[in-house]
Formats: structure tokens, C-alpha cells, sequence
């Protein structure tokens, strides 16, 4: 991550459960839904005992008739106590499953609003595949085990406080006795899954690495057959995959030994009550009935805490995988819109550069000082070697990034002291990389304008001269698009993209080599519908193909983050200098 924001393990799960507050109210029903489940639960033992003590007056000769219908009393409590625990516990899961898909909904929405406050610069410096992890694995991760563990934990809250206070009401002896080994095996259990937490965390770490790997090469898996580095691939997704095996591995056995430690012990705290038990009974200090409630009880008070061991791998993966998503949460944002935003009354599309400086990084100065006002309707070409900043200064006009001095105005300005959302609504843009969702060719086009009706849609798509090709698919503007649009061609693609732009039909446009990856058939198509999109409008065009770009009004030849040369393209070329040796070295093989 670009910015790590540590967290300790209560702050994390203080955090986590402050998303529980707008179901406080439901929470608290079910937590008592669970007290009122577990009370019964924990008296059915001691009627238990009862009927025990009325079975041994029947077979001592004692009055057997009292005694029969106390025993049936007893019973029909005991089975009234576990009846009413089944139904009570119902509700209880009902209102608690409810609560935590609430929960997690809201967090979904905090990541998915989180999604759209980051800056350009944090996709660009994180895996794709580990953003998508953290949105989407760790989100999974704390559902799942908040669904699981928090019906676990109160429950075993609830059950030992509750069995404690009856134990102790038998017989404080043998409650002494038979809870000595308890704080014992406690020590043991924390210093375990204090260690077992950090392998947790490196399960989490390791699973997002693994993403993103996994991501990066199935992407490019075309590349990685061409080379031949398949098993150069598969050597490194084993080494990730072995890291992952082992956190996996360490935290699963660590967590794992918690619960026979704890059985272990408590088997031992029952071994010596059932010994004090009988010396106790023989003296005539207790009956039968309640020795027995006792012993019961005392098991039940093991398995509370051995359910706690158990679910503490889960809470440990818990506060791990929503360290990650808070971690996500808290990465720096976008500068905050102004607080009054201003928009010109009359949008003509006039961009002025005034004496910008911006770098990517602190110490890195990529533009120093870029001054020049394009006229509105102009069209304008940039130019340059690789890396001399021309997409960089299209990220800045679009507020991708914000300048570190000077400033961009629209119609005089600046575009800092507009809403984003605004600003960006007046710009259209065709890429390079084409991106086509799956779903219908005309539902693609009219992600441009949501509203837009299938007249206006297919009006755009003749414009944009991909009616054509459409109407040959099968379906026509019904075709669905598979995943990144595989099933049609790129200049097809292209097409559609800039059909899509069309019909938004907004007054600055920017073309970032639009045309670099398409035939020159296709390329024709495309300048056309480009030619005709920017009639009348604002336009920044990104070329490498120089032949495309000599009808421009302005051309900016960029280098090192600065414009060394403008002009119109009669005029650099007559200057015989940096554009006019570019341009010339692209047509060196026709011209001999």
C-alpha cells in the first residue's frame, strides 16, 4: 500500500463493531434473546438432578408417590428449558445474521464510496489484485466470521457466567476444584494465539500478494506464451503460493492446538471432581441428584471455552482481513472539493496552462513551468517522445492529479475551484485501451448518457460510422459483449468507444492515441468519425502517427515535461526544427 495505517487488535474491532450502532436496537434483542436461550439451557442440569434425587426416594422406599409426580415435573421442566432454548436461540441467529448483513452491507458501501474519493496515484502504485482482495476476500472473510463467532462468543459469555453462579451454588468446594486447572490453560491459550494472530495477518498479507500476481499474468498470459516464461510463471505463482501455504499452515496448527489444550485441561478438573464428588456423597455432604447436575455442569462449562478456542482462528482472520479493509479505508484522499465551487455561466472550452509545475513524486519535477491558452473550438495536437509528459498533462487538465503550482483554467477559471464531477462532465475521452463492459453493444454506447433514448444511441453510433458493423452481429445493438469485449475487433472497439462519446456530446474531448492500434482501414473509419465528433469543439489529441494531427491548430512538441515547440504544422515544419525531424523520421522510408 502506498500509505500503511497500523492498527492494534482492539482498535480494529472497536472500529469493526462501530459499524454495528444503527442496529444497536436489534443487536440488543438478540443479545437477549441469547441470554434468555442460554438461561435455559442451563438450568435444564439442575432439573436434571431433581428427577434424579425424586428416581432415588422411589427406589429407597421413600414417598414413592410424591416423588413419581416430582420426578415428571422435572422432566417436563427439563424438556420445557430445552424446547423454549431451541426456539429462543432461532431468534436469536435470525436477529444476529440480520445485523451482521446490515454491517457488512454499510461496509461495502464505505469501500465502494472509499473507491471513488482515491486518487489516480493509488491505482497506479497498488495490484489490482490486491485492491480487489481487500474489497472483496477481506470483506467475505469478516462476514463470515462475524456471522459465526458472535453468536459463539456471547453464548459462551452468557453460559460460563451463568453455570459459574449455579456451580457455586451446588458446591463451592468442588467449583474450586473443578475451575483450578481453568486459568491455567488459559495462559497457555493466549500465549498461542498470540503467535497464531501474526501468522493470520501473513495468511492475509500472502492472499492479496497472490491476487495480484494472478491477476498481473492471467492478464497478460498472451505475452507470458509468446516468450515462453510459462514455467518461469508457475515457479513464481508456487513460491507465492508456498508462502501463503505456510502463514496458512502455521496460523491453522497454532490455532488448532488451542482446543485439545483446553479439553485436556478441563477433562482433568473433571477427573478430580468426579473423585470430591464421591467422597463428598459417601459423607452424605451432597446427593446424588446435584453430584450429577454438577458433573454436567462442569462439562458444560468446558465446552464454552473450548467453543471459544475454536472460534479463535476465526477471530484472529477476523481482525486480520478488517485491519487490511480499514487499512484500505484510511488511505489518503482526493483533495476535498471547494467549499464554493464556481462553473463559467457560458461554457465555450477555452483551456489556459498558466505556468504549471507538477511531479508524481516530492523530490521529481516532470513539468517545470507550462504556459500556453487554447482557444476554444481549437483543435490541439501533442507531440513528443515517450515520457515527455503528454498523457500526464491530460490526467492534470482532467484533475486526476492536481498541479503542484500555477494553475489550468476553463473559460478563465480554475478548474481546483470547480466540483470535479462538473468538471469532469464537460470532457470526453477516447483511449487508447478501449474499455467495453459486459452487456449489449447498445447499452455500452449509452453508458455516455444514461438517459439517452435507442434513437439517440444508434444516431451516435452513425456518426461514430460503427452503425454498420453493428447491424451485421448477430442481434445488431443486442449483441452482448463478453468480458472486455473479446468476442469483436479492436477498431471495432474503438468505434464504440467513440459512438459512446458522441453521445455525451460533451465540449472538450480528448484523444489519447485513439487510432494507434488499428488498421489503416479502420484508422480511416475512425478519423472520419473523430474528424466529425470534433467539429466545433475543444479537442487535445495524443499522437505518435503525425500524419493524423497536421490539420490541427496547434501543435505542442513535448519533451522532459515541457513544450519546446508550437506552431501549426506548415509553421514547425518551415521552423526545421525538434517536430519537423520527428515528423520527417516517420516518413524517411516513403520519401526515398
Amino acid at each position: 500500500m502506498s500509505k500503511k495505517h497500523k492498527s492494534s487488535g482492539k482498535g480494529v474491532y472497536k472500529r469493526l463493531f462501530s459499524y454495528f450502532k444503527p442496529y444497536k436496537g436489534r443487536l440488543i434483542f438478540a443479545i437477549l434473546f441469547v441470554l434468555l436461550s442460554t438461561v435455559c439451557y442451563s438450568l435444564a442440569p439442575l432439573f436434571m438432578g431433581n428427577a434424579t434425587n425424586s428416581l432415588a426416594i422411589i427406589f429407597t422406599g421413600g414417598n414413592g408417590g410424591e416423588a413419581v409426580k416430582s420426578f415428571i415435573m422435572f422432566l417436563a421442566l427439563m424438556g420445557c428449558a430445552y424446547l423454549m432454548n431451541a426456539v429462543l436461540s432461532y431468534i436469536a441467529t435470525w436477529l444476529i445474521v440480520g445485523v451482521t448483513e446490515n454491517t457488512i452491507f454499510d461496509l461495502r458501501k464505505s469501500i465502494d464510496a472509499k473507491l471513488s474519493r482515491l486518487p489516480l496515484n493509488y491505482y497506479d502504485t497498488n495490484s489490482y489484485g490486491d485492491i480487489l482482495s481487500r474489497v472483496t476476500n477481506d470483506v467475505d472473510t469478516v462476514s463470515s466470521s462475524l456471522q459465526q463467532s458472535i453468536y459463539q462468543v456471547l453464548n459462551a459469555i452468557f453460559t460460563i457466567v451463568i453455570i459459574m453462579s449455579i456451580m457455586f451454588s451446588i458446591s463451592g468446594i468442588l467449583t474450586v476444584i473443578g475451575l483450578a486447572v481453568v486459568p491455567v490453560a488459559l495462559y497457555i491459550a493466549s500465549k498461542i494465539a498470540g503467535k497464531s494472530q501474526k501468522e493470520f495477518n501473513k495468511q492475509q498479507e500472502k492472499t492479496g500478494n497472490l491476487n495480484g500476481y494472478v491477476e498481473e499474468y492471467y492478464s497478460g498470459h498472451n505475452v507470458v506464451t509468446v516468450f515462453g516464461k510459462e514455467e518461469d510463471v508457475i515457479d513464481e505463482f508456487e513460491q507465492t503460493n508456498d508462502e501463503l501455504f505456510e502463514a496458512s499452515q502455521k496460523g491453522q496448527f497454532l490455532a488448532g492446538t488451542l482446543t485439545p489444550i483446553m479439553q485436556n485441561m478441563t477433562n482433568l478438573g473433571y477427573a478430580l471432581v468426579s473423585i470430591a464428588g464421591a467422597f463428598m456423597a459417601i459423607a452424605g455432604g451432597l446427593s446424588i441428584g446435584m453430584i450429577q447436575s454438577f458433573t454436567q455442569y462442569l462439562r458444560q462449562f468446558s465446552q464454552p471455552l473450548t467453543q471459544v478456542m475454536q472460534i479463535t482462528n476465526i477471530i484472529q482472520a477476523t481482525g486480520s482481513a478488517a485491519a487490511r479493509i480499514f487499512e484500505f479505508l484510511d488511505e489518503e484522499e482526493e483533495v476535498k472539493d471547494t467549499e464554493n465551487p464556481q462553473f463559467p455561466s457560458t461554457l465555450k472550452g477555452a483551456v489556459d496552462f498558466d505556468h504549471i509545475k507538477f511531479g508524481y513524486l516530492p523530490h521529481q519535477t516532470l513539468i517545470h513551468d507550462l504556459y500556453i491558452t487554447i482557444g476554444a473550438g481549437e483543435k490541439t495536437a501533442i507531440v513528443g517522445p515517450t515520457g515527455a509528459g503528454k498523457t500526464t498533462l491530460v490526467n492534470l487538465i482532467m484533475r486526476f492529479y492536481d498541479v503542484k503550482g500555477g494553475s489550468i483554467k476553463i473559460d478563465g477559471i480554475d478548474i481546483r475551484d470547480m466540483e470535479r464531477s462538473r468538471l469532469r462532465e464537460i470532457f470526453g475521452m477516447v483511449l487508447q485501451d478501449t474499455w467495453l463492459y459486459n452487456g449489449t453493444i447498445r447499452e455500452n454506447i449509452r453508458y455516455g448518457k444514461l438517459d439517452a433514448t435507442d434513437e439517440e444511441v444508434e444516431a451516435a453510433a452513425k456518426k461514430a460510422r460503427a452503425d454498420a458493423f453493428i447491424k451485421t452481429l448477430p442481434g445488431g445493438y443486442d449483441f452482448v459483449l463478453q468480458e472486455g469485449a473479446s468476442n469483436i475487433a479492436q477498431g471495432q472497439r474503438q468505434l464504440i468507444t467513440i459512438a459512446r462519446a458522441m453521445l455525451n456530446n460533451p465540449p472538450i474531448l480528448i484523444l489519447d492515441e485513439a487510432t494507434s492500434s488499428v488498421d489503416t482501414r479502420t484508422e480511416v473509419l475512425i478519423q472520419e468519425a473523430m474528424a466529425a465528433m470534433m467539429k466545433g469543439k475543444t479537442s487535445f489529441v495524443i499522437a505518435h502517427r503525425l500524419s493524423t494531427i497536421k490539420d490541427s491548430d496547434n501543435i505542442l512538441y513535448m519533451q522532459d515535461g515541457d513544450i519546446l515547440e508550437v506552431g501549426n504544422h506548415e509553421t514547425l515544419m518551415a521552423k526545421n526544427g525538434l517536430y519537423a525531424k520527428l515528423y520527417n523520421s516517420q516518413f524517411a522510408d516513403s520519401n526515398e
